[in-house]
């Protein structure tokens, strides 16, 4: 039996070294394929967090130009809203003027109701003086009129006349 013992261990030994060497062999084959998997990966995340930092740093340079830039701006921005804002007091200060001018005139416009009463009868006196002038002017017309006929009257014989005088 002690024969039959020491073959049973050797065979566990020998099957244990196999089962060994099979793991280490399944072992190797399984860390190469995580190598094939890994190491391509790991280079493909060192590349993209190095694009990463250089994208970063290109936002952060960026960021500074743009603020330099708008600080500049907003000076000229802010001397800009001094002056307008000067510009909208002297234009309160000019429409306050406007209404005391339109209130004045409102007053004014009241005073005007006697002129217009004289207005009218100026305009009745203009109407009178234009019948009048209507009349004067069909008596200057007939007037013309007699003073051609006189010349036709007068001047055929003047004319026949004027023959047989010496100047």
């Amino acid at each position: 039996m002690s024969t039959l013992n020491s073959q049973e261990e050797e065979l566990e030994t020998v099957s244990d070294r196999e089962g060994i060497t099979r793991l280490s062999e399944v072992f190797e084959t399984s860390a190469r394929r995580w190598e094939l998997i890994i190491y391509p990966s790991m280079f493909a995340f060192v590349v993209l967090a190095a694009y990463g930092f250089f994208l970063i740093y290109r936002l952060a340079g960026d960021m500074h130009y743009m603020v330099i830039s708008v600080d500049t701006h907003m000076s000229v921005l802010s001397s800009n809203m001094q002056s307008m804002s000067e510009n909208m007091g002297q234009m309160t200060t000019n429409i306050r003027t406007m209404t005391v001018s339109l209130d004045s005139m409102e007053h004014k416009m009241g005073t005007l109701q006697p002129i217009l009463a004289s207005m009218e009868s100026m305009d009745e006196s203009m109407k009178s003086m234009e019948t009048s002038t209507k009349i004067l002017t069909v008596a200057t017309r007939n007037m013309q009129y007699d003073m051609s006929r006189l010349n036709d009257n007068v001047g055929r014989p003047m004319s026949f006349m004027n023959s047989f005088m010496p100047w």
